[in-house]
């Protein structure tokens, strides 16, 4: 039996017959009862869903001689006509090969013409989505208002290509793909009119492989019934659609039980040598993660839900019992997750090979990141974060040091000293006594000393003050030249030292950006911002002038204002103070006080006497 014989002998001829699409076969029958037809209707959906059978069983409905009906007879000679493709009023149009815009100029004149035979002329437009675009803009008065007993019907599978405009002129209806329980009805009934035997399991792999299409469906059952079996059996639709068996699947999850790395690779490489199909062995695998996860979750509660043998849910539930539930979830995710990645990669047999072992070896893998996240990279002690406080938790001497502070014991007991506080002194740095005696120093001296300490060429003055935490002492005498700080110092110099309001000498704007530029990505300005200004030190007043308005705007704001003052204070002193001004650009005026300068104007009073004319908008004068 050939595909196409069997998909023309079962096509539907009554709404009652379609498949699926309830909603969509009532609201149709409905109007075609009760003889309420709008002027076009727009049918989409994916392919082999029943978009053109139901137009044509529409048109049956409307020119049905016992109608006005919500279902056609198809004993009439109208029903008949219709089904055989003759009738003279219903014209079915390709839309790929009668695309241009004569092609619609032709269909405007047929349209004009009156019923010759039908109570209604219908014109169904299959693949409408390919006319032109002129095409539909010749159709658009005519959509909208046609010639009475006249309606269109048009189909597509891609809506998105249709102009809004015609689109609003239609009634919508979506159609939407079918379930795989309503794909196995379908199948069945056909079987059962055939007189044929047939394993369930056969359709719901057919059913399944069509992906919701009614004609996807049908073609692949034209295909088995070919091989010319008395019993159609799921290990043959298998064999001829090259999909993996039950005994596979359960091959794999051993493999991956025992953790054997080369039986997977045996199971992968006995899919590849039976020419399978990688993308649906990937969707049956994404669905037996799925099984397992349910079963191992909820039981036997969950088969129903599972539509699975009595075999089958047994060999599953078995198999459920065995992994861990985060591990199913894990691989379910995974596999979902890694469909794309494999049909997509320039080696999916090598991508899906190494899907499958990061699935088999997830728990070690899993492991080995839990370890490292608790275990220090060496075995060096790492400093505590707190005062007072303990080593982070994990092995090592770190639970020596906590135990020795008297924290509560635990697993690192065995590693604490007998004196509990040695250990703790032996890990922190030492600290003279003298820097524990010494008065705090004032923030501004501290900020003062510790600038120019960062520009100090001796790297012994620099680690000592690291290791001390001992602010520099500052300098007798404002120079900006930083003064290396000296253990020998005495106290007397560096516990209060004088702070004068603003430092003399050659400070200056040119070498506050110089200071700026070395603090450049550490402070919250930008030494590239400055550069386009110019800065005069007016007494204790630091005056930045800025060459446009945007520029004034972006060193006003808050943050940015705030970190350029305190980099002015740490420079030039704390007494100095920050103003940002535009120098002599003019303030820019309001649109309001644009109109009335302009109504004010008397060269413009002149000409709007002369002309009669009238102000619309004044905008300001690009400078």
């Amino acid at each position: 039996m050939s595909t196409s014989n069997l998909t023309a002998k079962y096509r539907p001829q009554t709404f009652e017959d379609v498949a699926g699409q309830k909603a969509i076969k009532s609201i149709l029958s409905r109007a075609a009862a009760q003889d309420k037809i709008a002027p076009a209707y727009l049918f989409s959906g994916t392919r082999g869903v029943g978009k053109t059978t139901i137009a044509r069983i529409f048109a049956k409905a409307l020119n049905c001689v016992n109608g006005p009906t919500g279902e056609p007879c198809n004993e009439c000679a109208n029903c008949k006509q219709i089904t055989a493709g003759v009738a003279v009023d219903v014209i079915e149009i390709d839309g790929a090969s009668n695309r241009g815009i004569d092609d619609a100029r032709r269909l405007k004149e047929d349209i004009g013409y009156a019923p010759i035979e039908c109570r209604y002329k219908v014109f169904i437009i299959d693949e409408a989505h390919m006319l032109t675009k002129e095409a539909f803009n010749a159709l658009l008065k005519t959509l909208e208002e046609p010639p009475p007993r006249a309606t269109f019907i048009m189909a597509t599978t891609e809506h998105h290509k249709f102009p809004a405009t015609i689109i609003s002129r239609c009634q919508h209806y979506t159609f939407k793909m079918l379930t795989q329980m309503e794909l196995v009805d379908h199948l069945e009934n056909i079987m059962t009119m055939e007189g044929l035997q047939y394993e369930p399991g056969a359709l719901e792999i057919i059913a399944k492989r069509g992906a919701g299409s009614v004609r996807d469906s049908m073609s692949l059952l034209g295909q088995a019934l070919a091989m010319g079996e008395d019993v159609l059996k799921e290990a043959d639709v298998r064999g001829f659609l090259g999909l993996a068996g039950q005994d596979v699947f359960f091959g794999l999850m051993e493999a991956m039980y025992s953790r054997n790395l080369v039986a997977v690779g045996t199971v992968l490489r006995q899919v590849l040598d039976q020419g399978l199909d990688l993308g649906f062995f990937l969707r049956e695998l994404t669905n037996c993660w799925r099984n397992m996860f349910l079963l191992r979750q909820a039981g036997k509660e969950a088969l129903p839900l599972l539509g699975l043998s009595g075999e089958e849910a047994k060999g599953w539930m078995g198999w459920a019992e065995k992994f861990e539930p985060a591990h199913i979830h894990a691989c379910w995710q995974m596999t979902l997750d890694g469909q794309r990645k494999v049909m997509t990669s320039l080696e999916p047999a090598l991508a899906l090979e190494l899907l499958l072992l990061n699935l088999t070896s997830l728990p070690e893998l899993i492991r080995l990141e839990s370890m490292t996240a608790q275990t220090p990279a060496s075995g060096t002690p790492q400093r505590p974060m707190g005062g007072s406080g303990g080593m982070q938790g994990g092995s090592g001497p770190g639970q020596g040091f906590r135990q020795g502070q008297g924290g509560a014991p635990g697993n690192g007991q065995r590693f604490a000293p007998q004196h509990g506080t040695q250990p703790m002194q032996q890990a922190r740095p030492q600290v003279p006594p003298q820097t524990q005696q010494r008065p705090p120093i004032p923030p501004q001296a501290q900020q003062r000393t510790q600038a120019p300490s960062r520009q100090s060429s001796s790297p012994t003055a620099s680690m000592r003050g690291t290791e001390t935490s001992t602010p520099p002492a500052a300098p007798k005498e404002p120079e900006p030249a930083p003064v290396v700080p000296s253990d020998a110092t005495p106290l007397s110099e560096t516990a209060n030292p004088p702070v004068p309001p603003h430092p003399a000498g050659n400070r200056n704007w040119t070498g506050f950006l110089a200071f700026v530029e070395e603090r450049n990505g550490q402070a919250g300005v930008k030494v590239s911002m400055l550069h386009l200004t110019k800065g005069s030190l007016v007494k204790n007043e630091l005056v930045v002038t800025c060459r446009s308005r945007t520029m004034c705007g972006n060193l006003t704001e808050k943050n940015t204002f705030k970190a350029l003052e305190a980099l002015a204070k740490e420079y030039f002193g704390s007494a100095i103070e920050l103003r940002i001004e535009t120098g002599k650009i003019a303030v820019q005026k309001s649109d309001k006080q644009l109109m009335e300068d302009a109504e004010n104007n008397p060269a413009v009073n002149k000409i709007i006497e002369t002309f009669g004319a009238q102000i619309v908008s004044v905008s300001p004068r690009k400078q």
